[in-house]
């Protein structure tokens, strides 16, 4: 099997199937009201998100308030960047950063 990324109108999804075919009955299957705007075979056995390129880097692991943030949040993107703010002091661009980047993490 191989790893594929799948990328619909509004979501990216990366899963194992073994083959194309199967990557795109994958996305119909999850979301059929979507169009496949692109499929790849990911070179590797695993899919990276790089931190630093997110910005998350420095002494502390904002991962973990910030999911923390999120969880209390409910999931509402706003109020979990306003609890980020309270909670570290940082800015709102920050703040909104770490939460959105979170968020795209699969919090």
């Amino acid at each position: 099997m191989a790893l594929y990324e799948i990328e619909t109108e509004s979501h990216i999804m990366v899963g194992w199937a073994s083959s194309l075919e199967q990557a795109e009955h994958i996305a119909a299957q999850h979301y059929p009201e979507e169009k496949i705007r692109r499929i790849a075979k990911r070179p590797r056995d695993l899919w990276v998100i790089s931190k630093r390129l997110l910005g998350l880097t420095g002494n502390g692991e904002p991962c973990d308030v910030a999911r923390d943030c999120l969880n209390r949040a409910s999931g509402d993107k706003l109020h979990a960047i306003r609890l980020y703010m309270i909670d570290t002091g940082s800015d709102l661009k920050e703040a909104q950063r770490v939460i959105e980047s979170n968020m795209a993490m699969g919090w």
